[in-house]
């Protein structure tokens, strides 16, 4: 999956960008958080595993 896609769904979703790290950014809803690999393609497991753990439609 692109990086970029899955950043779509994740702000679609009401999740904010809150700032960079060393190798990926990390994004927040209220309280949780979720950091995004920067890379251009995100492995299909992770990318999964991120759209589950946070109920993204």
């Amino acid at each position: 999956m692109k990086t970029k896609d899955l950043i779509q769904l994740l702000e679609n979703n009401g999740w904010k960008f809150k700032r960079h790290g060393s190798d990926h950014d990390v994004y927040i809803k209220g309280t949780e958080r979720e950091s995004i690999p920067r890379h251009k393609e995100i492995k299909e497991n992770l990318a999964k595993a991120i759209i589950k753990r946070r109920g993204l439609k």
